[in-house]
């Protein structure tokens, strides 16, 4: 993954509650979206200017399940993944980019919280989905671009 040239890491706050789904095959996607802030002194005006960027967050298989149970809108989580898509569009005359993130790992950022950790209890259905889903990525997933429910 660090060898990808589109490899991110990124931490933001849930712009909203995670969103479960399931393909027509039954492996189960999640999606958030994330605001990134950046505050910056211009050097010209020596004004204080504020940046957000916005991402989209998808996540697959048992990761997807764990976030749509654990992450609420306002929390702050960092995200690693790689960049899946770009879209540009206009809305109320400004020109905004969307970004759309493939999650590899998403973690409860502790830089103004703190958090339990809670291992999910290993039953027969998690033994067996983590062995039918170990080493899968979504390329791997018996789905075609039809099935994504968005």
């Amino acid at each position: 993954m660090a060898s990808s040239p589109f490899f991110m890491v990124i931490s933001g706050n849930l712009t909203r509650d995670p969103e479960l789904r399931f393909t027509p095959s039954g492996s189960p996607v999640t999606t958030f979206g994330i605001a990134v802030n950046r505050n910056y002194q211009d050097r010209k005006t020596a004004e204080w200017v504020e940046n957000t960027e916005f991402y989209r967050i998808v996540t697959w298989f048992k990761q997807a399940e764990n976030c749509a149970e654990s992450l609420k809108k306002g929390d702050r989580v960092v995200v690693i993944g790689r960049k899946l898509s770009a879209s540009a569009y206009e809305k109320e005359g400004q020109q905004r980019v969307s970004l759309e993130i493939t999650a590899s790992i998403v973690a409860p950022s502790l830089e103004f919280a703190t958090c339990d950790v809670k291992r999910n209890a290993k039953s027969e259905f998690s033994a067996e989905y983590s062995s039918s889903q170990e080493n899968r990525t979504e390329e791997d997933a018996e789905f075609s671009s039809e099935d994504i429910p968005f």
